[in-house]
């Protein structure tokens, strides 16, 4: 199952978000790509880093390894994710929660790139990511 914003969706934080140039950067490759965070989060890296392919493994997967490691146990960014969700329509939690993850991962991304990966965790719940996407390293 692929996870994708919708049209919709897109939009609605377009409008969100029409001040901070990187998000808009982000959205508008969202909305090429039909949504799909994998593709984006791909074309987003490509450009800034210049590839994409780094053997056989998933960039996508092997960043949100990573940020799983550097997020899940940090009771700060719970805290932000948390107020964001319950006040979803305010363009500077949004745009902190994209900070936050620029500044934490400890991962060269740029706010484009954070921007996606904030999305990506607003459609499927920090909760949700942090727990049930963990790979099952027991197959």
């Amino acid at each position: 199952m692929t996870t994708q914003l919708d049209l919709t969706e897109i939009n609605q934080i377009q409008q969100l978000l029409n001040d901070y140039e990187p998000a808009q950067k982000a959205l508008d490759t969202l909305e090429q790509n039909k949504g799909n965070f994998n593709t984006t989060f791909d074309e987003l890296w490509t450009e800034k880093f210049g590839t994409d392919t780094y053997g056989k493994k998933s960039l996508w997967q092997s960043t949100l390894t990573v940020l799983r490691e550097e997020l899940c146990g940090n009771d700060g960014f719970r805290a932000q994710f948390q107020e964001y969700t319950k006040n979803p329509g305010s363009a500077p939690l949004l745009t902190g929660l994209i900070v936050s993850i620029t500044t934490l991962s400890g991962l060269p991304l740029d706010p484009a790139i954070s921007t996606v990966i904030v999305l990506y965790f607003l459609k499927v719940g920090l909760k949700i990511f942090c727990e049930y996407t963990e790979p099952d390293i027991s197959n």
